[in-house]
């Protein structure tokens, strides 16, 4: 086998591009168990995702997991399931769209912008190959994770430099780590929560909860606690709250390790039993809205609280395709792209000179 994979036929004198690359968490291909079964392998078998000995790790993953959870988890994507496949599939490929648009207004319409899945389909090294196959010379790699984790940014990061290793001829690539405490993606989020509220009145308590990881995780060095905690802050802030007003929580647990706390499920219970007539939650940990905010929340966590004496529970959506969230995509995107050719045609030009000077391009 090959040590590097073909390269595609040279561009000779043709504009050298540059892209944007969206990556999301992923999804499966359909609601059903047989398509959940090899994107839960691919997702729970990386080593940044579960933290333990490889060999036990196999053992429990495909005798125990593979078997029983595809089914449920299948049911749950059952409920959600919109009409052109996925939610998180359905924004992450609109949101890039419109970031096209976007760039196109701003002055750049001959930027490339793609997306791809972690795990999942579109593959990141399949949009990578196809991104050299159309002359793109340069990619700008933005996680769609507002915390950085080494769960889920990093192991993109993973992913990429997996890519540029069977890569005889790689890409020139940047990465955006993080924008938790981003001006515009915060702005984005806080008005979300205000148009909720200037249409439904306003909650006795705000909860805003944000995907958990083993507690070992920041005892080792992982800045995410810390980071949604900023989030948090920054957006009650930016809401005007008291600290009585609101509460940060971690949801998704998954096995019998300690989390992050407090843990979003048991606190909506709680504030049930203590009286609390309405609660509004806000995922600022999600910039889709996926499995984790439409049917975790939405749905399970509302059921609870209900369940233990509260009165009203609304969820109120990610920031999908909002406007302004377009907006803080393309700022965030600018920002980062500093030094590099972002017109095709100038870039064009230059390799003209280039090759009237007898350079080859």
């Amino acid at each position: 086998m090959p040590r590097y994979a073909a390269e595609p036929a040279p561009h000779h004198g043709a504009p050298r591009l540059t892209a944007v690359l969206l990556v999301n968490l992923g999804t499966p291909e359909a609601p059903t168990a047989a398509a959940l079964r090899p994107y839960l392998k691919q997702f729970l078998w990386d080593p940044r995702v579960v933290e333990i000995p490889r060999a036990v790790w196999w053992l429990i993953l495909n005798g125990i997991i593979l078997n029983l959870r595809p089914a449920k988890s299948a049911a749950k994507y059952a409920q959600i399931w919109m009409p052109d496949g996925s939610p998180l599939k359905v924004y992450t490929e609109r949101q890039a769209k419109l970031l096209k648009g976007w760039l196109g207004q701003a002055g750049h319409p001959q930027l490339v912008v793609g997306w791809a899945m972690r795990y999942g389909q579109p593959s990141i090294a399949g949009v990578l190959d196809q991104f050299k196959r159309d002359g793109v010379e340069r990619v700008l790699v933005l996680p769609l994770y507002p915390q950085y984790a080494a769960s889920s940014t990093a192991s993109v990061m993973d992913e990429v430099a997996d890519w540029i290793k069977r890569s005889r001829n790689p890409l020139e690539i940047r990465f955006i780590k993080q924008f938790h405490d981003h001006p515009g993606y915060i702005a984005a989020v806080a008005t979300t929560v205000k148009e909720h509220w200037a249409a439904s009145g306003r909650p006795d308590k705000l909860v805003m909860s944000f995907h958990g990881l083993p507690r070992r995780s920041l005892d080792l060095g992982d800045p995410y606690y810390c980071q949604c905690q900023k989030t948090g802050r920054l957006l009650a802030e930016a809401l005007g709250l008291a600290q009585d007003e609101f509460l940060i929580t971690f949801q998704s647990r998954f096995g019998k390790a300690e989390w992050l706390q407090p843990y979003t499920q048991p606190t909506l219970e709680q504030l049930g039993r203590a009286g609390t007539a309405r609660v509004d939650v806000i995922c600022p940990g999600f910039v889709a809205d996926c499995l984790e905010t439409l049917e975790e929340i939405a749905m399970e966590c509302k059921a609870a609280f209900l369940s233990s004496g509260g009165k009203e529970f609304h969820y109120i959506p990610c920031v999908n395709e909002r406007p302004d969230w377009i907006a803080a995509l393309g700022a965030l995107v600018s920002a980062q792209l500093g030094g590099w050719p972002l017109d095709a045609e100038a870039d064009a030009a230059a390799a003209g000179r280039a090759k009237a000077l007898g350079a080859k391009s």
